[in-house]
């Protein structure tokens, strides 16, 4: 008779905690801010530059990053800078991606390799 071992299952509080995480990721825009965070400090007007939001909407999913512990900021003069709070979203986000282009059927112009950087 095989030995059946019960799976290792999350806690309650953890899985409530991944599923707030894919809330916040679920919105295109939210993902882009972050993914560019990720890559260093931005303000807003650069976030709007590279995803095409305007200045509100990057604002609002700015608040909605932070409110989750996505997102951290730190003020300089007049401008307030906006950085990833966690690497491990790093992760999440690359599979993410690396899986949308394969299941998307083509490439859009970034190879999912180079999200690892």
């Amino acid at each position: 008779m095989p030995d059946v071992r019960a799976p290792s299952v999350p806690t309650d509080e953890h899985a409530r905690l991944a599923v707030d995480t894919f809330r916040m990721l679920a919105d295109p825009t939210r993902l882009k801010v972050l993914w560019i965070l990720l890559q260093g400090e931005a303000h807003v007007s650069a976030l709007c530059q590279h995803t095409g939001a305007s200045a509100p909407a990057v604002s609002q999913h700015l608040a909605k990053l932070r409110l989750a512990g996505l997102v951290s900021s730190r003020r300089e003069g007049t401008f307030v800078y906006y950085s990833a709070a966690s690497a491990h979203v790093r992760r999440l986000l690359t599979e993410a991606l690396s899986h949308a282009e394969h299941v998307g059927g083509e490439v859009t112009g970034a190879d999912p390799h180079t999200y690892d950087a």
